[in-house]
């Protein structure tokens, strides 16, 4: 999978720019995709002990393929912090 690299600064979200970030730095040192999905699903829970195990995976599948698969850089949905 070819990966778009944008800014991770342009993520406005702390938590989203941390999952991103992790499985980047992740897939880049050779974890396979579902190892790195699965410890960004936990890095989002360490951010979010109050979401569920479903909710965290949706998001992180939404932010990696958002910003990994697509490199989009606008908006994406997911959780209200900063």
């Amino acid at each position: 999978m070819g990966q778009a690299t944008i800014p991770v600064s342009a993520i406005v979200r702390r938590c989203e720019r941390a999952v991103v970030t992790a499985y980047r730095e992740l897939r880049d040192t050779g974890a396979d995709d579902f190892s790195a999905f699965r410890a960004c699903t936990t890095l989002y829970r360490v951010h979010h002990p109050e979401a569920s195990v479903q909710e965290a995976r949706r998001l992180v599948a939404e932010w990696i393929d958002h910003h990994v698969v697509h490199g989009a850089v606008g908006p994406t949905p997911g959780c209200d912090c900063d």
